[in-house]
């Protein structure tokens, strides 16, 4: 199954340097059954957009625990302000409807050999994305101007790059 795993530059670093990493919680998000129902219309490609597009929020959440505990360390400040989605392929995943429609639980590691495609901001959602780290909880409690800051973030697409490229794309960040 298509997995979309939230991270951070931090995550994508371990993840190339270690040739795997643990997601809090081995949390990810993918079309599931559950969310098939919660849609009317849309193809699987459409499905997945919406996957991936949960995982980039939750990515948002990691990116606000990094700048609270420090764990970004020497990281650029650049890097530290673009959300990160790994699209993996994981086989078989636990569903977690009981947490949101899309949301499933890896059953183990994400390897590097399981990495189908990296999405990654580009540079002009720098600014967009620190505003929305911070917005990201009054948006969910339904903060009308926080949504607002939330969606000048998600209006940013994410840059798609193969799995060769990643250490490339860790190198220019």
């Amino acid at each position: 199954m298509r997995v979309f795993v939230p991270a951070t530059t931090t995550m994508l670093r371990a993840l190339v340097e270690d040739g795997e990493f643990s997601p809090i919680s081995r949390t990810a998000f993918a079309v599931t059954p559950t969310l098939r129902e919660a849609y009317s219309s849309g193809d699987d490609d459409e499905l997945a957009d919406v996957a991936l597009r949960e995982a980039a929020r939750a990515s948002l959440r990691l990116l606000g625990g990094e700048e609270h505990d420090g764990t970004d360390g020497d990281a650029p400040a650049r890097s530290a302000s673009r959300r990160v989605v790994i699209a993996a392929d994981v086989d078989p995943v636990t569903l977690r409807p009981d947490l949101d429609d899309a949301v499933v639980r890896l059953p183990q590691p994400l390897s590097m050999r399981d990495v189908a495609s990296v999405h990654v901001d580009l540079a002009e959602a720098e600014q967009p994305v620190r505003a929305a780290v911070e917005a990201v909880d009054a948006a969910d409690l339904g903060d009308a101007d926080a949504e607002f800051v939330l969606g000048d973030a998600e209006d940013h697409e994410l840059a798609w790059y193969a799995p060769q490229e990643i250490p490339f794309l860790l190198d220019l960040m």
